[in-house]
């Protein structure tokens, strides 16, 4: 499962330098959770010729992402932003027992609304 999580969100960064078959295929196989047959069956070719495209797709994949590492990147920046919105949860917490600033608090606010708005695009 974990492995097919991977190859959709590099399916997302990369997929425009797959061709437009190998696109056709692993989404098939990953989104629409087609069988190798019912794909083969679809396209009129046998089940291996769909299972070494699709191979070869997510070793291409990988290859890229291996060199380039924006998946990588962008997963380390998603738990940065979780770590960030932890944060800010605990510093309005400590403001609101301690009876702090409506300054302080306002500002947790628009980080908050800046996470959001960063997540939204991503």
């Amino acid at each position: 499962m974990a492995q097919n999580l991977e190859i959709t969100m590099l399916v997302d960064i990369y997929g425009a330098m797959l061709t437009d078959k190998q696109r056709d295929f692993l989404s098939l196989y990953y989104d629409e959770d087609l069988s190798l047959a019912e794909i083969a069956a679809n396209e009129g070719i046998t089940r291996q010729g769909v299972r070494d495209a699709i191979k070869r797709a997510e070793a291409q994949l990988l290859d890229i992402e291996s060199k380039l590492g924006f998946e990588k990147r962008f997963r380390e920046n998603l738990q940065k932003i979780d770590d960030i919105r932890q944060v800010v949860a605990e510093i309005k917490k400590y403001n609101s027992y301690h009876g702090m600033s409506k300054e302080l608090g306002a500002k947790a606010d628009r980080i908050e609304e800046l996470l959001g708005q960063l997540t939204e695009t991503q």
